[in-house]
């Protein structure tokens, strides 16, 4: 006041409000303007997954029914003259028979493959499963010329040694648990909890008395058991004996098998006595037979394995979508089995 020359440097109220007015609209305009840039970002690398998942799933659709497989390097040696090596490993089901089947055809169309080696690693599995992979085997060697051997890993029980026995060797890793010839129904009966704790009766309408034996339904008689054994049991136990007594021909009469088809598991030792197995060893041990029985000095032993597919993490069912009407019929329907269940 003083100066009346000199323009005052501090703001009035009025200046102050409006600049600070503008500042906040600035700011908020930047903050939607980057919200929009990061939508339209994040939805545009969506279409561009989904893009890729489309185009691989075609991609992969198309390996897939090819059956194709990656060889995976186990050991090095000559193209011209290798091993392959196909893994038997879980519960055998429809589905190992089939990866089985399609693994065994890409080594027929492979000349380069000069003998096979199976690998098991399995307590057996379903009676179907298990004769197709013994089939398999056995059609290799007839339509090749090139032998099979078995190397049984861990536990090769039941369904397992029934593959095994078509090979033309079978070696065992020392601590090994095999044997269990014999075939096995589990049932199960849901009268009790439908009938007295949930007060459901169920209604069956059958042509005749043995069209539903044995049912879910009812208790199970002892007819019903005599019946089922004629029909089921003994007849696919008969045909367990005779595929051993077949595929051990030069080591084992039919009449030895039987004596040890009881069910009884063995350890490799007890396996090498009684002639089940040919060697107790390791893999390299069972490759040497490989080699010895291809008459091959040198191999490249490769293994079989299923390349990556979007399947595996897109394909999967929900447990909701298991929940179907062929789920309660499997879990109704007694199955054969060619199994070890301790």
């Amino acid at each position: 006041t003083d100066n009346p020359g000199l323009t005052p440097s501090v703001p009035t109220a009025q200046t102050y409000n409006m600049s600070s007015c503008t500042l906040q609209k600035t700011s908020a305009g930047w903050k939607i303007f980057f919200a929009i840039v990061l939508a339209l970002s994040l939805l545009a690398n969506l279409i561009f997954f989904a893009l890729l998942v489309i185009i691989g799933s075609v991609m992969f659709a198309s390996l897939e029914s090819k059956a194709y497989y990656n060889e995976k390097v186990i050991q090095p040696g000559p193209v011209t003259a290798k091993i392959a090596i196909i893994n038997i490993h879980g519960i055998i089901q429809n589905e190992t028979a089939k990866q089985i089947e399609e693994q065994i055809n890409n080594a027929y169309k492979d000349n380069n493959v000069k003998a096979l080696i199976f690998r098991i690693v399995t307590p057996g599995g379903a009676v179907g499963a298990s004769d197709r992979i013994n089939h398999y085997i056995q059609q290799f060697k007839a339509q090749t010329g090139k032998p099979a051997v078995a190397f049984m890993d861990t536990i090769a029980a039941s369904g397992g040694y029934y593959a095994a026995a078509a090979c033309d060797e079978i070696v065992a890793e020392p601590t090994v648990i095999t044997g269990s010839i014999g075939v096995v129904m589990g049932h199960f009966v849901f009268q009790e909890l439908l009938e007295m704790k949930l007060g459901i009766k169920p209604i069956i309408v059958k042509s005749g008395p043995k069209k539903d034996w044995p049912t879910a339904f009812e208790p199970v008689s002892d007819e019903q058991i005599a019946y089922l054994k004629e029909k089921l049991i003994m007849p696919t136990y008969e045909r367990f004996v005779d595929v051993v007594a077949t595929g051990r021909r030069t080591k084992l009469t039919r009449d030895q098998v039987k004596q040890l088809a009881d069910g009884s598991i063995y350890n490799a030792k007890e396996a090498l006595e009684n002639n089940l197995i040919d060697k107790i060893g390791y893999l390299q041990d069972a490759i040497q037979s490989a080699k010895d029985l291809a008459n091959i000095k040198k191999a490249k032993v490769i293994e079989y394995e299923k390349p990556f597919s979007l399947e595996s993490i897109f394909g999967a069912q929900s447990i909701f979508g298991q929940l179907s009407r062929n789920s309660l019929y499997e879990l109704t329907t007694p199955q054969m089995m060619y199994l070890w269940h301790p």
